[in-house]
């Protein structure tokens, strides 16, 4: 209902509520055009395209096929006049590196033998590219309708634009031409592919022949009446429907379709963005192409252009908006990477960025600058370089000592970030990496396992203001966004938090950042776990010896500001967009440090979903691979960690059995988390080496066999048959992370049992089970937690 409202102009939800409180169709006004009723059926005259974003480009193992199981994160929605510009447009607003319907498979060289059995006509996420594909091999509209069943109107779409890419490719480029390509949905980027030109040679060529895109409004009535909202989209035609906004303006990026590593914590921060901007005199401009997200609703902002992500369109929009007179400022930090990546082609274009500069974002995403930028003030990281070969990364590796961490720069996600054991996994990694094809740099790390912690924090450029300290569960090396964060950290001692908040203070500050800094640390030290339950937050315990070092910063706002917002009352994304404004924080009454603490406690929880993509390995390392996330939210530890697993389905039955099989080096660390499960009364099962283990330790287990051919009951057949009610499993070296336990973790996600692959995660697990009477929980409005009526 999101999708076909945003596609409509007709506010479905908000009709059927009022509907649900008695109300008739002919008595409720239709909020959109301001004149018609809610009994005035859409009439449209542009067509819209849906496309789903799927999660394949972060999980290349699973199985790609469609069927009844839904497997999309998110999607994308576009608008245009004609089903060939439209379907061009949402391909674009997809975010998947630039691949536009130009793109194929190389496994799709047909070679002398064509035929229609090499592409992947089925059901599955490729499968427009693959049509593409078989119509510039001459495959007819008949031949594919009769293998695929879609309907011949579709495909006759697709074979007009791979006629238009054969005249781009054949014809010398004129007005005339250009005119149709743009008319049909083609970008700059990809008539300058086919025309042989640059996009800029072809963006400048375009306004040479007066060739921009006008934008027409979305208005449930086809122009029957004229609407009141200012909900708009591009075409190339004649009249322009958006003429600039008067007054004071600025345009908010927002994050596209929702994925794994940019999910709607992002279209928060937008929304409240754009309601911030409107507090202080400043018409918000929203761009955005998420139908299912609040910032494309049609009252959140002064203005909403539903349009892809990318220059040519955010570009577009900007000199639209500063038609006769200096385009509007755009803030790029609350949008996610995707309007990080913008700031540096905005700053090239020579538009105005508002808060931090491009500059400063430059040198907090890329890893080399960055480095140097630490080193300069002084602050520890963890040993390590960029490098452009496979010679260098070996030299490097070598140098500072395998475990390394290796990652490519302007990511989210942690997408291609993997831990890498010895130099066999380092040479696959690098000789595979795009980024080390392409030129760019690779950031080698040594790897630290130690305690990791977030900041979140507000910058005006001068002083900070940090709303809180997450403390992870787990250690470095699983990704923030698949960690249970504690707030606030509960096991800090306050020479950690003071160093925390001098190290916030200074990488702020030095880079010149306004609004929204993300900084993850590590802090290594003898005590390498210690029970949040034991630590009293207003007293934090002495540490003894520990050194704090800088992971990364990201210079937006980050997953975690909705959940910081709401468990400290910190109303985070408003002050930084004031602070973006020009606002000091004590122009706006707040002082620089750590806010007070707020005296609850809350625990944020990754929720997966495993168990809809087949083939896909549920182990946690540093690739993210949550789909979202919940919180828990109480007056102690044990109380809000126990409504996390609830609401994330990974809390324990009171009573049951747990599968056991841990990696040789986590087997020492394992036995309290062991002891813990026999001692909340939980039967124990156990691979060969782990049952050993545990009957070392004076407890029973039932031995199974690992390898699924070495008999029955195995392993797999112990959690399809029931028997167990949770699975540990850790790894050993990456290299054997997909064959050592992978059917083990397959099956618990397929019977949606909890599966722990982190110690720190089951032992968070086991010991609210334990501790069930010191964790019972209270159900009160949120509100009154933080001491608010």
């Amino acid at each position: 209902s999101a999708l076909a409202s945003k596609a409509t102009g007709y506010p479905i939800a908000r009709v059927a509520a009022k509907i649900a409180t008695g109300k008739r169709l002919n008595e409720i006004p239709n909020a959109v055009t301001g004149k018609t009723l809610a009994a005035f059926e859409p009439a449209i005259d542009y067509v819209v395209t849906k496309i789903p974003r799927w999660p394949f480009d972060k999980f290349p193992t699973a199985n790609r096929r469609l069927g009844i199981q839904m497997k999309a994160t998110g999607e994308v929605m576009a608008i245009d006049r004609t089903f060939e510009a439209s379907l061009q447009k949402a391909v674009r607003s997809l975010e998947l590196g630039g691949k536009s319907l130009l793109w194929e498979d190389p496994a799709w060289d047909l070679g002398t033998e064509v035929s229609l059995d090499k592409l992947p006509l089925h059901a599955n996420d490729l499968r427009l590219w693959a049509l593409m594909a078989a119509l510039r091999r001459g495959f007819t509209i008949q031949e594919l309708a009769g293998r695929t069943g879609i309907d011949p109107w579709y495909l006759s779409g697709l074979k007009n634009i791979v006629d238009m890419e054969r005249q781009l490719l054949s014809q010398p480029l004129s007005a005339r031409l250009l005119r149709q390509a743009k008319r049909m949905g083609f970008s700059d980027e990809q008539i300058g592919t086919l025309a042989d030109r640059l996009p800029d040679q072809v963006r400048q060529q375009r306004k040479e022949w007066g060739l921009r895109p006008v934008y027409k409004t979305v208005d449930t009535c086809a122009a029957e009446f004229e609407a009141q909202t200012p909900y708009f989209y591009s075409t190339y035609e004649q009249e322009n429907e958006a003429p600039p906004l008067p007054g004071p303006k600025t345009v908010v990026i927002g994050s596209g379709p929702i994925r794994i590593g940019q999910g709607i914590e992002f279209d928060y921060c937008s929304v409240h963005a754009a309601w911030a901007l409107q507090q202080e005199g400043v018409k918000s401009i929203i761009v955005n192409s998420n139908p299912e997200t609040v910032s494309t609703d049609f009252d959140t902002s002064d203005r909403l252009y539903f349009e892809p992500l990318d220059d040519e369109s955010v570009l577009d929009i900007l000199e639209n908006e500063g038609a006769g007179s200096e385009p509007p400022a755009s803030v790029v930090q609350f949008g996610g990477q995707t309007a990080i990546n913008l700031s540096q082609s905005l700053a090239r274009y020579g538009m105005p960025i508002i808060g931090s500069s491009a500059q400063a974002i430059d040198i907090a995403s890329d890893r080399k600058k960055f480095e140097d930028f630490l080193s300069r003030l002084g602050i520890p990281q963890p040993p390590g370089t960029t490098v452009t070969s496979v010679e260098e990364g070996l030299q490097v590796a070598q140098r500072i000592g395998y475990p390394v961490l290796v990652r490519p720069s302007y990511v989210l996600g942690g997408r291609a970030m993997e831990i890498v054991q010895n130099a066999t996994e380092l040479i696959r990694y690098l000789t595979s990496a795009v980024e080390i094809g392409q030129g760019k740099p690779i950031l080698i790390d040594k790897y630290m396992e130690g305690r990791e912690v977030e900041v979140d924090a507000i910058c005006d450029g001068a002083e900070v203001l940090i709303p809180g300290i997450m403390e992870h569960i787990e250690r470095a090396g699983v990704h923030s966004g698949d960690s249970m964060s504690i707030y606030p950290g509960l096991t800090l001692s306050q020479r950690e938090v003071d160093t925390l908040v001098d190290y916030t203070t200074r990488i702020a500050v030095g880079l010149g950042m306004k609004g929204l800094i993300n900084i993850q640390f590590i802090i290594m030290g003898s005590e390498m776990y210690r029970d949040p339950a034991t630590y009293r937050q207003d007293h934090p315990q002495p540490s003894g010896d520990s050194t704090v070092y800088v992971i990364e910063a990201n210079p937006r706002s980050s997953r975690t500001v909705p959940f910081l917002s709401k468990v400290t009352g910190a109303p985070m994304v408003r002050i930084a967009t004031k602070a973006v404004m020009g606002r000091s924080l004590r122009e706006q009454g707040y002082e620089a440090g750590l806010w007070p603490v707020s005296g609850v406690v809350g625990v944020k929880a990754p929720v997966f979903s495993m168990s809809k993509l087949v083939g896909v390995d549920t182990y946690l390392g540093p690739e993210m691979k949550s789909t979202g996330e919940v919180m828990g939210i109480d007056a102690g530890f044990r109380p809000a960690v126990a409504k996390a697993l609830m609401a994330s389905n990974l809390r324990l039955p009171p009573e049951g059995a747990v599968l056991v099989s841990i990696a040789d080096k986590d087997k020492p660390e394992s036995v309290a988390v062991v002891r813990a499960f026999a001692q909340a009364g939980y039967r124990l099962y156990a691979t060969e080496g782990t049952a050993a283990m545990v009957r070392a330790l004076g407890l029973e287990a039932t031995m199974v066999p690992k390898r699924l051919d070495e008999g029955h009951p195995n392993m797999v057949d112990v959690i399809n048959d029931g028997l167990v009610q949770a699975v540990v499993n850790t790894t050993g070296p990456a290299a054997s992370v997909l064959r050592d336990g992978f059917e083990i973790r397959r099956a618990a996600a397929e019977r949606r049992i909890p599966c722990f692959t982190s110690l720190d995660t089951a032992r968070a697990a086991v010991e609210s089970l334990l501790h069930a009477d010191g964790g019972a929980y209270q159900v009160l409005p949120s509100a009154a937690y933080l001491g608010k009526t």
